[in-house]
């Protein structure tokens, strides 16, 4: 049975957490219980069978996994499913990990006097849990965590004697409650103590480790525990992990906890804690590897007897109120390889720290009063990947010595004092795996070098040379950077025009040039890039994460490029001419900006074509003519402003423009609308009033005489006949009276049409998804109008917005780029085919909606992300998965795959198998995502033929020679995932030496290298032997030959096979 490993960080790296071991003394206790688990010669007793069918008794029908099958009454219970006994037939061990059990835990159990392994853990039990097992007089290891358990915990009123319990695993459960000190007074031979990802309130008792004194975890993380850190755990003689993030603690840290000496892993991030790191105490903990203390409110310095820390790998102080100069000593740190100062107020030259010897792989300085150049010695440590020593005072030129860091791929110099750009990127060239490069507000009033023979920088996806002040035009060696995603010159001196080798980039999707004194037309060549004209071309973007996020502003950074928005920012600057029409060519911009120029003409109808925008800034021009009243079918438009123009007319008005401020239109006296004082029926003065009053009585008159009559007669005979239809006119009133924007699947055709809004959502019938009720203004108010912070994913297919609705629950709406879909009629009968699909393992589908161009599917909100964040991209303090989830995980996917494969009708290849269509939901049950996409953009049959299928590292090799995606070909896709799960590595290292992961994998295991492949992470605690089972499947995914792989039936079923029992962390 395994403790999961949650780490707790506070910064946002992807490096593996340090993993500890238990005690030699426990790991000899586990391995003679392990062999007590031999085959028994003996029959279990009556009463032991009746004890483990009072616990299947407690299960709901029909989510009892195979134990209805498997445990039958006259079969000898040491031969069923999960159950192991001793030789003498005593019932010694139940292992039941995910099964998918659902129901209670009965305390039935609790009468299995020789049980000493319980785990019942990754399955779907509620309630309580019983005292019986909790105090049991013989169970050693008790695993019940990722369940839906809650309430608090028991305790014993009088309690005698003590617990043999020695590891107890409650991790992400809903318990509540507090530890009351008769708890630990049992727990006296607890060593493991996982109660993360809870609801526990209270304070750590003093009594702790006098009670326990063998504990050598504890992990109380994401929970509501407060008060201060109990000075008791300087009584933990064994104590190796503590992990308390994300907490309510406060105050200072006690000395106490510094007796700890064994520690090797402490991380208290995201408490309220104070005081100062003390030298005198940190330097007892020789054994630490991470100390994380990031988000805790800690001031003061770093002492000098942070060298002394010899073992420690990872240092996090990030966001702190730390100040001072840093210790020299920091440089005897040899082993560190991250190191997080981020957001304090450090201050001094660095080159008082001689990073020679260090071997470091990331590290941040980023907003501190840092000072001098850069020190020359960082440029030894040559594993450095990502350096960023943004917002300091740091000055002169960059050393010729920078060069030397070939694996350099993110560096961050922004907002500094350094000087010589020239001489800067004829350094950095040599960098060759740089992808990110940020190194703006330096090199003031200095113009940017327009040789074309500037190059080296061939894999360059983030460029930023923003508030510079600097000279020049739009240098033209830029257009050799065909990797190039994101370029921000803003804020500088910039002349000339846009050049028309703008087009020519093929990936280019942001685009800031604001605030320069750019003159001429806004080219069409503009208007033709290709990442802003199709979401086809989107799709090729590189997913990979970004080695340190990138913070566009305080409030929000971005851990994958693609993350960013689709934006075309020209503002301030003197561009003249008209908006080109062919702007509606742009069909996955999200912003456009070109506020504060001399812009003229009107707004060309073309951009109402743009169903994707979000902002739209014309402000500040000479731009005339009307607002086009097709605005209003950009839906997802947040941010809107044509003030000081000449536009005149009326003011759009329905949907988003009925919450835009009068602001936005402010500066165009001709404006009007009911929102504006100038009304667009406005009325005349008294004098002409009074005479246009008498002329219309005088004609009213006339003609009121003459068609009076007429009225009469006519009204008279339609009384008549509608005394015939009274009856008939109540029966429609009556049928129609229902929601025109809500409607069932099962009658779409009767709703095609929305005739008040132009508006078509459908959710799913009655009892699927409990929201037949939600309109699509209930969207717009969930999403905030579709307001980018509300946006939790995108990709090739579009957007994802998380979507809260008053009642709490919570949706996921992905807006597909309109432009790519189907037309309504065939969209409408491919979406109704896809939610017949339902399947435990897949993303459940409540509802589309079709906004004109726009389709919206609404989704369930899956509480834990993708895979590819768990594995890839553990920010926040996102835990390490431990192997139990993640073969749960590869069983669930399966699974969902599965069903889509063989069940479902037609049957669907995904074409896009991958860890980020992995979804989570609280118990991390994996459900797959975006099943059936290819049918809504696409033509299909049975098979798929589009011009690009996938996505880098899970391509299959013969798609290469044919582009039909095929069942084989989502089965290689699933390989790789599988891959991931086992060796914690992405599928593409991009722009890294290290091979693809297929490659690397099949050479390692060529060499006879099997183990060396597995997650360094996961080593040693005692699921190798599972693992390798897996590595055989995957191995068999990704054969070249696609005839060779397995079916999807009979990756289930080697998934199911492979043993589940977990094994106590070592």
């Amino acid at each position: 049975m395994q403790l999961p490993n949650l780490p707790c960080s506070s910064s946002t790296t992807t490096t593996t957490t340090t993993t500890t071991k238990l005690s030699v003394a426990f790991f000899r206790l586990l391995v003679i219980l392990l062999l007590s688990f031999a085959s028994p010669t003996s029959s279990c007793t009556e009463q032991e069978e009746s004890s483990l069918i009072g616990f299947l008794e407690g299960l709901l029908p029909g989510h009892n996994g195979s134990l209805s099958t498997s445990w039958v009454k006259g079969i000898d219970c040491c031969k069923w499913e999960g159950i192991n006994c001793s030789s003498d037939g005593t019932v010694t061990d139940v292992s039941l990990a995910s099964k998918g059990l659902q129901g209670r835990i009965s305390p039935s159990l609790g009468n299995l006097t020789g049980l000493l392994h319980l785990n019942l853990s990754h399955n779907l039990l509620n309630g309580y849990l019983p005292m019986e097992l909790l105090f049991s007089r013989s169970i050693i290891v008790l695993d019940v965590s990722f369940n839906r358990l809650d309430g608090s915990l028991p305790e014993l009123e009088s309690p005698s004697g003590g617990s043999p319990l020695q590891v107890l695993n409650i991790s992400s459960n809903s318990f509540t409650g507090q530890f009351s000190s008769k708890q630990w007074e049992v727990m006296k031979n607890i060593v493991a103590l996982n109660v993360s990802n809870n609801s526990f309130t209270g304070q750590i008792p003093p009594s702790i480790c006098i009670n326990s004194p063998s504990f050598a975890i504890l992990d109380l993380c994401y929970n509501q525990f407060s008060g201060s850190i109990s000075s008791g755990l300087g009584n933990c003689s064994k104590l190796r992990e503590f992990k308390a993030g994300y907490n309510n603690f406060s105050g200072a840290l006690p000395e106490e906890l510094f007796s700890a000496t064994s520690l090797e892993h402490l991380s208290l991030p995201n408490n309220d804690l104070q005081g100062v790191l003390d030298g005198s105490h940190i330097v007892k903990l020789v054994k630490l590897t991470v100390l994380d203390l990031g988000s805790t409110g800690l001031s003061g310095n770093i002492p000098d007897s942070i060298g002394q820390l010899s073992t420690l790998e990872e240092l996090r102080l990030d966001n702190n109120n730390m100040s001072g100069e840093l210790p020299s000593a920091l440089g005897n740190c040899t082993n560190l390889r991250y190191l997080s100062l981020r957001n304090n107020k450090f201050v001094g030259d660095l080159s008082k720290v001689n990073f020679t010897w260090l071997n470091l792989r990331i590290a941040d300085f980023s907003i501190n009063n840092f000072t001098g150049t850069v020190p020359e010695s960082i440029f030894s440590c040559s594993n450095l990947i990502a350096l960023r020593l943004a917002f300091n005072k740091f000055h002169g030129q960059l050393s010729p010595r920078m060069g030397t860091l070939k694996s350099l791929s993110f560096f961050s110099i922004s907002d500094n004092h350094f000087t010589n750009i020239t001489n800067a990127l004829q350094i950095l060239r040599s960098c060759k795996n740089l992808t990110s490069l940020l190194i703006g507000t330096n090199f003031k009033g200095e113009t940017i070098p327009q040789d074309e023979t500037v190059d080296g920088f061939e894999n360059l996806r983030v460029l930023t040379i923003d508030s510079c002040g600097a000279m020049g035009q739009i240098p033209p060696w830029i257009s050799k950077l065909k990797k190039l995603e994101v370029l921000d010159l803003s804020n500088n001196m910039l002349i000339g025009e846009i050049p028309f080798w703008i087009r020519d980039m093929p990936v280019l999707f942001y685009l800031d040039i604001t605030n320069n004194s750019l003159t001429g037309d806004i080219p069409v060549a503009l208007m033709n890039l290709p990442m802003l004209q199709s979401g086809k071309n989107a799709a090729q973007l590189d997913p990979n994460f970004l080695e340190l996020p990138v913070y566009w502003t305080p409030s929000r950074q971005y851990r994958l490029l693609n993350a960013f928005p689709n934006a075309l920012n020209l503002g301030n600057n003197s561009f003249t001419g008209v908006i080109p029409p062919e702007i509606g060519q742009l069909k996955m911009l999200d912003g456009f900006n070109v506020s504060f120029n001399r812009l003229s003409g009107e707004i060309p109808q073309q951009i109402c074509n743009l169903t994707n925008l979000q902002l739209l800034d014309l402000s500040s021009n000479q731009l005339t003519g009307e607002l086009p009243a097709a605005l209003t079918d950009l839906h997802f438009l947040s941010k809107f402003n044509v003030s000081n123009n000449e536009l005149e007319g009326p003011v759009p008005t329905g949907r988003q423009f009925d919450t835009f401020l009068n602001s936005s239109y402010s500066g165009n006296p001709k404006l009007c609308g009911p929102m504006l004082s100038n009304l667009c029926d406005s009325v005349p003065t008294h004098a002409s009033s009074m005479k246009q009053r008498n002329k219309k009585a005088i004609i009213a008159l006339a003609l009121g005489v003459f068609f009076g009559g007429i009225a009469i007669l006519f009204l008279l005979g339609r009384f008549l006949i509608s005394i015939r239809r009274t009856s008939s006119v109540h029966q429609n009133k009556s049928s129609n009276n229902g929601d025109i924007e809500a409607a069932s699947l099962s009658s779409v055709s009767e709703h095609l049409h929305d005739m008040i809004k132009g508006t078509i959502l459908v959710m799913v019938p009655q009892g699927k998804g409990g929201s037949n009720n939600l309109k699509f203004k209930d969207i717009l108010k969930a999403t905030n109008n579709f307001d980018q912070q509300n946006i939790i994913g995108c990709g090739g297919n579009g957007l994802v917005y998380k979507a809260e609705l008053p009642n709490g629950s919570k949706l996921a709406i992905k807006k597909l780029n309109g432009e790519m879909c189907l037309m309504e009629r065939e969209f409408t009968a491919e979406v109704e085919a896809l939610s017949m699909a339902q399947h435990d393992n897949l993303v459940p589908l409540w509802g589309y909606c079709i906004q004109g161009n726009s389709r919206l599917l609404i989704y369930s909100y899956m509480e834990n992300g993708s895979l590819d964040d768990w594995l890839h991209n553990r920010d926040n303090g996102r835990p390490l998965l431990d192997w139990p989830t993640r073969l749960k995980i590869a069983q669930g996917a399966s699974r969902g795959l599965s069903y889509i494969h063989n069940i479902c009708k037609p049957h669907i290849v995904h074409r896009d198998i991958k860890s980020s269509n992995i979804l989570l939901d609280r118990e991390f049950r994996a459900c797959v995502a975006d099943f059936g996409l290819a049918r809504l953009i696409l033509p299909y049959d049975t098979h798929v033929t589009t011009e690009l299928i996938g996505t880098l590292g899970y391509i299959p090799p013969e798609y290469s020679q044919a582009w039909v995606a095929t069942l084989r070909g989502d089965i290689y896709s699933f390989g790789v995932v599988l891959l991931e799960l086992l060796t914690g590595k992405r599928p593409v290292q991009v722009l890294s030496k290290s091979k693809e992961l297929v490659q690397w994998t099949r050479e390692m295991r060529s060499h006879g290298k099997d183990t060396e492949v597995l997650d360094p992470a996961l080593r040693g605690r005692g699921h190798e032997e599972q693992m390798l089972k897996v590595l055989d499947v995957a191995c068999k995914c990704i054969s070249h030959n696609p005839c060779k792989r397995p079916t999807i039936q009979e990756v289930v079923s080697c998934l199911d096979n492979v043993d589940a029992d977990l094994q106590v962390q070592m």
